[in-house]
């Protein structure tokens, strides 16, 4: 409802809509076919692993830029 969680190297980290709205028109699918370095090839998504353990330091919020 207001995210996902993922596990990486046995810790959680919890992905919130509000900063990754892009997932929110997500299949569930599409959610779990993550790749290890955290890319979603089906959405175009990225995450740094570093942006969800300290998201303070990353003031930039997700924005999906259209290449047309």
């Amino acid at each position: 409802m207001h995210g996902f969680w993922l596990l990486a190297d046995e810790r959680e980290y919890f992905v919130p809509f509000t900063d990754y709205p892009e997932f929110l028109k997500a299949t569930v699918g599409q959610i779990y076919a993550v790749q290890r370095q955290f890319y979603w090839p089906a959405l175009d998504i990225d995450i740094e692993l570093a942006a969800l353990e300290q998201p303070e330091r990353f003031s930039l919020m997700f924005q999906r830029h259209d290449t047309n």
